[in-house]
């Protein structure tokens, strides 16, 4: 779902993080305040002022979406459901779950907490709103207002749509999983609704292009295919969790390895391994010792004229919980770690010893595997 994220700051622990698509709202959003909304509402006042209107509007959203998606976290967190943090997204925030809500009732009290925090400033931003109309405050000062009172009754309306994963269409899985005593069947049904729904605004964003309203019609064929594909993802993901749950990493991994030694030359790593075994990431073992990993990244690091008089040794990754998994960890969390870090290839060793490779492929080719050899029985349980 996610590119590059930057970390903004923490926040009751969370942290808070801006994906670099963000950017692109937020350029939009204060132009298309600065240029339409607040010149249509707001008559009379400079092309300056309407521009810091729209700045400080996108603000007031991007701070609007940070509260809906604390208050999803915190719900969370009071049902011991752990969080990644919160990121910022070109199509709003997410709050990241690390698992599964643990039942269909703390699903529904962390899904209705968003658009109940967002009605809930509403009314707050409302209220300062009518003071200042009674105070003779700026037009300017009213008119943000205004504005974030407005954005966040639609934020709240929208979320509450039944389109599964949107906070609406959790609380009709948490319904559903309530009653059938089955989450599998639970998220498959939401996210078919989710789904439809997605479909549903991308005809609806061509009928506005083709009626003349091309940016409002890009947006909504945009919006409707993010919404399909993430409820499409989410049932994928389940699938995973439930295809992987309970089941070892060292029951993936591949035992066939080959290692590095620290004291060899960086050209010598390029041209005999490298080069020979086609892989990106080797473990680096003096003895019988895992000291850490080198690969082609490390290596680009380094001049071309330089590899003849560098080593391994100078240039490797210590092991850590960030590169080396244990051989009982369990494979759901390492795919969760790999999505995390970025990497998608892991050492798998005991104490000091390696013991095999865990890569996202073969996690992904088993998954793979298991749906083509179960098929729809596999997705029904």
């Amino acid at each position: 779902m996610f590119g590059r994220r930057v970390t903004l700051f923490k926040i009751f622990n969370f942290e808070v993080r801006l994906d670099t698509s963000w950017l692109i709202i937020a350029l939009l959003g204060t132009w298309s305040l600065a240029k339409g909304f607040f010149p249509h509402y707001d008559i009379g006042l400079s092309a300056t002022i309407y521009w810091w209107m729209g700045l400080v509007g996108a603000l007031g959203l991007f701070a609007s979406i940070v509260f809906h998606e604390l208050c999803h976290s915190l719900v969370a967190r009071r049902f011991g459901l752990p969080m990644r943090g919160i990121t910022l997204f070109v199509f709003g925030g997410v709050a990241e779950m690390e698992e599964e809500p643990p039942s269909a009732r703390s699903e529904f009290f962390m899904a209705i907490a968003g658009p109940i925090s967002s009605i809930a400033l509403g009314f707050i931003f409302y209220g300062v709103y009518i003071l200042g109309q009674q105070n003779g405050w700026p037009m300017a000062t009213i008119g943000v207002f205004g504005y974030l009172r407005t954005i966040n009754f639609v934020l709240a309306i929208f979320n509450l749509l039944p389109a599964f994963p949107l906070d609406g269409g959790r609380m009709l899985r948490s319904v559903l999983w309530g009653l059938g005593k089955n989450l599998r069947w639970a998220t498959r049904v939401a996210s078919q609704i989710g789904s439809g729904f997605g479909l549903g605004m991308m005809f609806l964003g061509i009928m506005f292009i083709i009626r003349g309203g091309f940016i409002g019609g890009i947006w909504w064929f945009l919006l409707g295919m993010f919404l399909s594909n993430a409820a499409q993802m989410t049932y994928q993901r389940l699938l995973m969790r439930r295809g992987f749950e309970g089941e070892p990493v060292e029951y993936f991994m591949k035992t066939d390895i080959v290692t590095v030694s620290p004291s060899i030359s960086v050209a010598e790593f390029v041209e005999e391994y490298i080069y020979k075994y086609h892989y990106r990431m080797f473990p680096v073992v003096e003895g019988k010792k895992l000291i850490g990993y080198v690969s082609t990244r490390e290596v680009k690091e380094i001049p071309r004229q330089d590899w003849g008089q560098r080593r391994v040794t100078d240039i490797l990754k210590p092991r850590s919980s960030e590169n080396t998994f244990k051989p009982n960890t369990d494979a759901m969390k390492a795919l969760s770690i790999m999505s995390r870090t970025g990497n998608s290839r892991f050492m798998v060793a005991k104490d000091d010893e390696i013991l095999g490779i865990i890569t996202l492929k073969d996690l992904l080719r088993f998954f793979s595997l298991k749906l083509d050899l179960e098929g729809e029985e596999f997705k029904r349980i």
